[in-house]
C-alpha cells in the first residue's frame, strides 16, 4: 500500500536530517495518513479511504464528501475516488434529467 492520500495526492518528501553539528543524513517525511469512512449523500453508501488529516479539513470546508469529489481533479484522485466521483456525476445526472 503506498503512503499516498487518496484524495488529495500528497505523498513523501524527502529531506535531510540536520543534527547539531551540521550533519545532514537523508529522511522521508511522510504524511498523516488515517482511515476514513466517508459518507456519500448523492450514493446513499459509505466509502472508506485512506486520506490525509489534511484533506479532512478540506472535505469539511468544500461542503462535504460529494462536494469535494465533484470540485477535485482527476490528476490528484486516486482511481478508486475517481470512479466514486463518477459514480456520483451518473447519479446526479440521472437525478437532474
Amino acid at each position: 500500500m503506498s503512503r499516498r492520500c487518496e484524495l488529495t495526492a500528497k505523498a513523501p518528501l524527502v529531506g535531510h536530517k540536520v543534527s547539531h553539528s551540521n550533519i545532514k543524513t537523508k529522511r522521508r517525511f511522510l504524511p498523516n495518513l488515517v482511515n476514513v469512512t466517508f459518507q456519500s449523500e448523492a450514493l446513499a453508501s459509505s466509502v472508506r479511504l485512506r486520506v490525509s488529516t489534511n484533506a479532512l479539513k478540506s472535505v469539511d470546508h468544500r461542503g462535504g464528501f460529494d462536494a469535494f469529489l465533484l470540485k477535485a481533479k482527476n490528476s490528484e484522485l486516486s482511481p478508486k475516488a475517481i470512479e466514486i466521483k463518477r459514480q456520483i456525476e451518473k447519479k446526479q445526472a440521472a437525478k437532474a434529467g
